[in-house]
């Protein structure tokens, strides 16, 4: 079966033939009555340090040889992007600063070169100078667009969330495609720095910014509430995270722990047992969310949420066949009670040991809610699970159907 290996020096050749027939076609040639010159003995060589593996030697070789002219330096920048896919960062690097390095190199191909290099720089995790780089294309190039797309993808592993800020809103006007979301984003996240430095005034200017003519993101409605919370402005809490609960399901296991907690503080959870229940009139639907969200996050002894919870277990067709919850439900209520109890503490325990969150773009899952997927870069695209997964969580128990 062909290796990877196979597929690189295949590549390869096919690379160094094409070089091989520009030189022959564009440089000095020897033709006899109209037949070329055969392929150069210089490109055998390098193939045959290819073919036994000698990589080092084969890269010295061909940088030595090939020109760096219209007709070759498409070669060199194949093969250097080659080595990034596969991980050599070290070989690409050279491949491009050699490039770089020639004095006759045309504007736009030295451009294309820095790219490449900030590109080689950014796969080996150094940041500073891939970032130097960037700019420098942004200040001016064909590759502006990428460069400004680059730079905000950098920021963002750096945490530099107003520069983020700048190279976004510099996209908008160059690209013609809004970057709102993400900068509403970029300003939660400075909220949210300035709420652990206990600089509510900025955070609460953060959000307005987030907010402020942009399209609508719950978050800055949980940061809003977070920092009410944090200065003791309960009535303002409570009005935010009932309205993430009324208006928006995907933020329910978030928004509900505070809301518990909130009332909690304030010593008044009769009148969350009263606000639910009064919701739960208008829509019947939000029961099976509000258990779910009780269940993970292991949130009891409030009334109208241990009765969601517990018509979610008997309506569960996974549970039922491993326990008779209808049997349950007819005991005693005492034996009852302390068995429902059993039951949600177990289920508290497995549902942490499982994905939680799942993004709606690419499909990567994680416990706790990210606001930009690691995987595919977007912002806001995680969801909830519907339900408990109790496949994975059985499996994981070792119970088997």
């Amino acid at each position: 079966m062909p290796t990877e290996s196979t597929f690189f020096l295949a590549g390869l050749f096919l690379l160094l033939a094409a070089a091989g027939w520009a030189l022959g076609h564009f440089g000095e040639r020897d033709d006899v009555d109209g037949v070329p010159p055969p392929l150069n003995i210089d490109y055998l060589k390098g193939l045959n340090f290819l073919l036994n593996e000698q990589t080092d030697q084969a890269l010295e070789h061909f940088m030595k040889m090939v020109r760096v002219d219209d007709s070759t330096i498409e070669t060199h920048f194949a093969l250097g992007n080659l080595f990034r896919r596969r991980g050599e960062v070290d070989r690409a690097i050279r491949i491009h600063q050699n490039i770089i390095a020639r004095p006759d190199l045309a504007a736009e191909q030295r451009d294309q070169a820095w790219s490449s290099l900030a590109k080689d720089y950014l796969k080996a995790g150094l940041l500073d100078r891939a970032e130097n780089m960037f700019i420098r294309l942004a200040a001016g190039s064909r590759y502006q667009v990428e460069a400004l797309q680059q730079l905000c993808r950098i920021y963002e592993q750096e945490h530099e969330w107003q520069k983020a800020i700048d190279a976004s809103q510099r996209l908008d006007v160059l690209s013609g495609k809004s970057t709102a979301l993400q900068i509403a984003h970029y300003y939660c996240e400075l909220a949210e720095q300035a709420v652990d430095e206990k600089d509510y005034a900025a955070a609460r200017g953060f959000v307005k910014k987030a907010q402020r003519g942009r399209p609508r993101t719950f978050r800055g409605a949980l940061a809003r509430g977070d920092i009410a919370r944090a200065t003791n402005d309960t009535k303002t809490a409570l009005r935010l995270y009932h309205r993430i609960i009324e208006e928006n399901s995907y933020l329910i296991s978030e928004a509900l722990p505070r809301l518990v907690a909130t009332y909690q503080s304030d010593g008044s959870t009769a009148k969350l047992d009263k606000s639910l229940r009064s919701l739960f009139k208008k829509n019947p639907a939000l029961k099976k969310d509000i258990a779910y969200a009780a269940i993970v996050n292991d949130i009891g002894g409030i009334d109208v949420i241990d009765e969601c919870v517990e018509e979610y277990m008997l309506n569960e067709p996974t549970l039922v066949e491993f326990i008779d919850m209808q049997v349950m439900a007819g005991e005693e209520e005492e034996s009852r009670r302390k068995a429902m109890v059993r039951v949600r503490a177990g289920l508290s325990k497995l549902a942490a040991a499982t994905p939680r969150y799942q993004c709606r773009e690419c499909g990567f899952s994680s416990q706790r809610l990210l606001w930009q997927c690691p995987s595919c870069k977007d912002w806001e695209t995680q969801r909830p699970f519907a339900s408990v997964q109790f496949d994975t969580l059985l499996q994981r128990s070792g119970i088997a159907r």
